[in-house]
């Protein structure tokens, strides 16, 4: 844990739809029952006048700001870590629920200099029954965390739905990359990006917490097959976007690894299973990721297909959506905002 000097840490909490209200209510106020209470929260709205309303009026201490960047998780979430002035700055997405020991349990890896960022467990909330042909191996598709790791560990990345950051490697690295990253629902792997430039540019890395929890609200649609090709679609898409990023292959490592050993063995093991007589959803569950893996193929030969017809048609095309952005030069002075602030002493865990 950091020591008292360095234990002050905000909360940034981006939205982005009313629709989502009941979802954000409750990761605010799952916030608020933190020990260490967070210095401050901040709920970062993307480009939604009508939600920023409503959160100031619903909640008076609480930092509500309107995303200044393009509209997409990246800027929603830099414009709310600009609004924050502590060391350190976790983030929550707005459909997920804190449990008790969540903030401790992420601010204690800090203690150590060279870490840049920590992440922690995510349990997939289903508002329906998971469906028996659901895998664990694509949790991944709905933003959940697999069990496998008793004891914190050094790890490429750690997913922005529960992360923090040392807020002077984030700002070193210029935050998330804006132009790359979720819009609605079109999810981009900018998670990943940011944990990668975070760790090279402080020549520092990322800590994976097991025991800080949070809830991520599952909605029904999200379990339905054309849901779970779309997703895995887009993240082919956006997985060869990163590497193209990062001028090199060897930064998608995980990635071969988990295509060519982790899902054939899950997929034999489901099929040994179906034919042990222990059911058909283990057949199920194999199609599941056989279908998942082609989807997320396609994906990638689509944008492998995109970005040389770009090479075409540009003279110098750059990295894949220009420089990383971090600086709000709209913003006043002091940083202050309308909407007030939830402040207290932070308190070690």
């Amino acid at each position: 844990m950091p020591d008292d000097r360095e234990a002050t840490v905000s909360v940034v909490i981006p939205c982005y739809s009313l629709e989502r209200w009941p979802m954000l209510v409750t990761a605010v106020e799952s916030v608020m029952k933190q020990d260490p209470c967070p210095a401050e929260i901040v709920v970062s709205v993307d480009h939604n006048d009508e939600l920023l309303r409503r959160v100031r009026e619903q909640w008076p201490d609480v930092t509500a700001v309107a995303n200044r960047f393009a509209a997409g998780a990246s800027g929603t979430r830099n414009t709310g870590v600009l609004r924050t002035d502590t060391p350190f700055v976790a983030l929550l997405d707005d459909d997920a629920q804190a449990r008790p020991g969540w903030l401790a349990g992420l601010l204690a890896p800090f203690a150590e200099p060279s870490v840049v960022g920590t992440g922690g467990t995510i349990v997939p909330r289903w508002q329906r029954e998971r469906p028996s042909w659901f895998p664990d191996e694509l949790l991944w598709a709905v933003v959940g965390t697999r069990d496998g790791v008793d004891a914190p560990t050094t790890v490429r990345n750690v997913w922005s739905a529960s992360m923090a950051v040392r807020r002077r490697a984030f700002d070193a690295a210029g935050g998330f990359r804006v132009g790359f990253g979720k819009r609605g629902t079109r999810p981009r792997p900018e998670d990943t990006d940011l944990c990668l430039r975070m760790a090279a540019r402080v020549r520092g890395h990322w800590v994976y917490v097991p025991d800080a929890i949070v809830d991520h609200c599952v909605p029904p649609d999200r379990v339905e097959l054309p849901s779970l090709i779309g997703r895995c679609y887009q993240e082919g898409r956006g997985k060869v976007e990163l590497a193209r990023a990062f001028r090199g292959a060897t930064v998608l490592d995980l990635e071969r690894d988990y295509v060519f050993r982790l899902v054939p063995a899950a997929v034999l093991r489901e099929v040994a299973a179906a034919l042990r007589g222990r059911g058909m959803a283990h057949a199920a569950r194999a199609a599941a990721l056989l279908v998942g893996i082609l989807s997320a193929a396609v994906g990638s030969a689509v944008e492998l297909v995109h970005l040389r017809r770009a090479r075409l048609t540009m003279s110098n095309p750059g990295s894949v959506s220009g420089p990383p952005i971090l600086v709000d030069d709209e913003a006043p002075a002091d940083a202050a905002v309308a909407g007030g602030r939830h402040r207290a002493a932070a308190r070690p865990g």
